[in-house]
C-alpha cells in the first residue's frame, strides 16, 4: 500500500491539515471561481498599492486617468506571470503580482536631481494632463524607469535558469533577508504618513475597520444559502472577514467617504484640510476612462536605460528571489506537495525574472515576486489546486482589460490608501523580522549584526539624502549609482547584513541555516508534481544531456533519490530493486 500511495500528491499518513484538494486535483468548476476570485481579492490590496505609490515619484498625482492604466497594466502581468508560473515555473498554486522589494530601489531613482518632479507639477490648478509637455515629464521617468526594470531582470533569468540560486542560498541567510524585507516597510513611512495625515480622522477608521475584520471577527462565519446535490439546499458557512478584510475596510470607508461629501461635510477648498477625503476629488475619471483597454509593451515609448536604476533594481531583485525560494517551500508544504525539487526552484526563479521583463516591458514600473499573502491563503481555505490559480491569472487579465475597474481604485480617497498603507508596510516590517525566528536571537552575534544592519540602514540613507553633494568622485555615473544604492534603505541593510553575517564566525545553527539544509535533505519522494507539463519530461528523459540543464527533471536523478529515501527508512539492503525499477 506504501509504494502505491507514494507517487500521491498528498501526504500518506493521516493529517488533520492536509489540504482538501491537493495540487494536482481539480475542484468543482463553482468552487474553482469562487476561489479564483478570492485569490485575487487577496492579492488586491498589495496590487494596486504598487502604482498609487509610484505615481508620486511619476508626477502622477493629479492625473488619475494614467494611474488607473497602470493599475490596469500591473494586473494584467500578474495574471500573465501567474499561468506561466503555474504552467512551466514552479507548478505550485502560487500567485505572481507586484514586488515591494522593487518599489524602494525605484522611489529611489526617481528622488535624484534629475529626475525629481517639477514643482508645477505639484500644483493640480496648473497640470493640464492631456498636455504634450506634461506627458513627456512622466513618460520619459516612466522609460527610464521600465529599461532599469527589464535589465535588471536579466540577472533574475540568468540565476534561476543557470541553477545559481541553490549556491546563493548558502550565503543569503535569515540575518541577510530579515533586515532586507523588514526596511522595505519602514522605508515607506514617509508615504504612508503624508497620505494618511490628508485626514487622520479617515484614515484612523480605515485602520481600525481592517484590524477589526482581519483579527477580531475573521473566525467568526456569515451564514449563506448553498446548494449541493449531496445537502441539496442548505446554510454554509462563509468567512469573509478573512478571505477579504482589506476590500471590505477600504469599502466601507469609502461609503463614509461618499456619504460626508454628498452632504458637504468635508471641505471643498482644496486649500482646506481634509479635503482629499472627498470622493469627487479625481474628478470624473471613471467617465472618461474606457471600458476596455489593451495594454502593451512599449505602450509608454522605447525604454531607456540608467546605469544607476539597473544597480539599484538589482539589489531589489536579489531580495525577491530570497523571499520567493521561501514562498516556494510554504507554497508546496500547505498545498500537500513535497518540498520543490532544485530543478523546479530553479524554474521558479526564472520564470519570475521572465515575468519581471514583461512587467518592465508592459510598462508597470515595477517587477513580479510570488505573492506571500496568497500562500498564506492556502492554509485557510484548505484548497491547494493549481488549477484554481490557472484560474485567477485568467481572471486577472480579464480584469486588466477593463478600463472602468482601474479607473474605480483611483477614486479611492487619499486617507482611505493612508489607513491601506499603515496596516501593509506595518505587516511587511514584520514579515521581514518573523525570519528571525530560524536563528538564534540569544547569541549576542546575531543581535549584534541584526541590530546594527537595521540603524546604520536608516542613518545612512536619511543622511546621504540631507547631503546630496558629498558624492563627489568626479565620475557622474558612479556618483549616480552610489547614490541610489546608498539611499536604498534596503540595499544598505541587506549589504551590511550579508557581510557581518558571512564574515562574523558563527554555526549553521546559530545562523539559522540548518533550516535550509535539512528542506534541501527532504527533497526526495514524490516529485512528479513539478513535472514539465503536455508530456514534456516524457520527451526529455531518454536524452541523457537532460542532466545537465539546471532547470529540467531528470528521470535517473529523481529514481536515485527515491532509492536513498527508501533504503534510509527500510534498510540499504532494498535499494537496488527500486533503481532497477525505475530504469525499467
Amino acid at each position: 500500500m506504501e509504494g502505491e500511495t507514494s507517487g500521491s500528491s498528498c501526504v500518506a499518513e493521516e493529517d488533520n491539515n492536509k489540504p482538501t484538494y491537493c495540487v494536482t486535483d481539480v475542484p468543482p468548476w463553482y468552487l474553482c471561481i469562487f476561489l479564483a476570485i478570492q485569490h485575487y481579492l487577496t492579492a488586491f490590496g498589495g496590487m494596486i498599492t504598487i502604482p498609487l505609490i509610484l505615481s508620486d515619484g511619476l508626477c502622477l498625482q493629479h492625473d488619475s486617468l494614467t494611474q488607473s492604466r497602470l493599475i490596469n497594466t500591473i494586473f494584467l502581468v500578474s495574471g500573465m506571470c501567474t499561468i506561466l508560473q503555474v504552467t512551466f515555473g514552479i507548478r505550485l498554486p502560487i500567485l505572481q503580482g507586484g514586488t515591494f522589494a522593487l518599489v524602494t530601489p525605484a522611489m529611489a531613482l526617481l528622488s535624484m536631481p534629475e529626475w525629481k518632479c517639477p514643482a508645477w507639477t505639484q500644483n493640480a490648478t496648473l497640470v493640464n494632463t492631456s498636455s504634450p509637455v506634461f506627458i513627456e515629464v512622466w513618460q520619459t521617468r516612466m522609460r527610464t524607469l521600465q529599461g532599469s526594470i527589464m535589465v535588471a531582470s536579466v540577472l533574475q533569468i540568468l540565476v534561476g535558469f543557470s541553477g545559481l540560486i541553490g549556491f546563493l542560498m548558502r550565503y543569503i541567510g535569515p540575518l541577510t533577508i530579515a533586515p532586507t524585507v523588514s526596511l522595505i516597510g519602514l522605508s515607506l513611512y514617509d508615504s504612508a504618513g503624508v497620505k494618511a495625515g490628508s485626514h487622520w480622522g479617515i484614515s484612523a477608521m480605515t485602520t481600525v475597520l481592517i484590524i477589526l475584520f482581519s483579527q477580531y471577527l475573521r473566525l467568526i462565519p456569515i451564514p449563506v444559502p448553498a446548494y449541493s446535490k449531496a445537502k441539496k439546499l442548505h446554510v454554509s458557512k462563509f468567512y469573509i472577514f478573512q478571505i477579504m478584510p482589506i476590500l471590505l475596510g477600504i469599502a466601507v470607508s469609502w461609503l463614509v467617504c461618499y456619504l460626508l461629501t454628498i452632504y458637504d461635510v468635508l471641505p471643498s477648498d482644496a486649500a482646506q484640510y481634509g479635503h482629499l477625503a472627498r470622493t469627487d476629488v479625481k474628478g470624473n475619471v471613471i467617465g472618461e476612462a474606457s471600458w476596455l483597454t489593451f495594454p502593451y509593451p512599449g505602450q509608454w515609448g522605447i525604454p531607456t536605460v540608467s546605469l544607476a536604476g539597473v544597480f539599484g533594481i538589482m539589489a531589489g531583485v536579489i531580495c525577491s528571489m530570497a523571499e520567493s525560494v521561501g514562498d516556494y517551500h510554504a507554497c508546496a508544504r500547505l498545498s500537500g506537495a513535497p518540498p520543490p525539487p532544485k530543478h523546479a526552484i530553479n524554474r521558479g526563479i526564472g520564470i519570475e525574472g521572465l515575468g519581471s521583463l514583461l512587467a518592465g516591458a508592459f510598462g508597470t514600473g515595477n517587477g513580479t515576486t510570488s505573492f506571500s499573502e496568497n500562500v498564506a491563503a492556502l492554509g485557510i481555505t484548505k484548497v491547494g489546486s493549481r488549477a484554481v490559480l490557472l484560474l485567477s491569472g485568467i481572471f486577472m487579465i480579464l480584469m486588466g482589460m477593463l478600463g472602468k475597474i482601474g479607473a474605480i481604485f483611483t477614486t479611492i480617497p487619499t486617507p482611505v490608501i493612508g489607513g491601506m498603507f499603515l496596516i501593509m508596510f506595518g505587516v511587511i516590517s514584520a514579515a521581514g523580522i518573523s525570519n528571525l525566528q530560524f536563528t538564534d536571537m540569544n547569541s549576542s552575534r546575531n543581535i549584534f549584526v541584526f541590530g546594527f544592519s537595521m540603524f546604520s540602514a536608516l542613518v545612512v540613507p536619511n543622511w546621504i539624502l540631507k547631503n546630496p553633494d558629498f558624492l563627489q568622485t568626479g565620475i557622474k555615473e558612479v556618483d549616480q549609482v552610489l547614490s541610489i544604492l546608498l539611499t536604498t534603505h534596503m540595499f544598505v541593510g541587506g549589504f551590511l547584513g550579508f557581510f557581518l553575517d558571512n564574515t562574523i564566525p558563527g554555526t549553521k545553527r546559530e545562523r539559522g541555516l540548518l533550516t535550509l539544509d535539512k528542506v534541501h535533505l527532504e527533497d526526495t519522494l514524490g516529485t512528479e508534481v513539478y513535472d514539465l507539463p503536455f508530456g514534456i519530461t516524457s520527451c526529455l528523459q531518454s536524452q541523457s544531456w537532460v542532466r545537465y540543464i539546471p532547470f529540467c527533471p531528470w528521470t535517473l536523478h529523481r529514481c536515485q533519490n527515491k532509492s536513498e529515501g527508501i533504503s534510509q527508512k527500510r534498510g540499504s539492503e532494498h535499494s537496488t530493486p527500486v533503481v532497477q525499477e525505475c530504469a525499467l
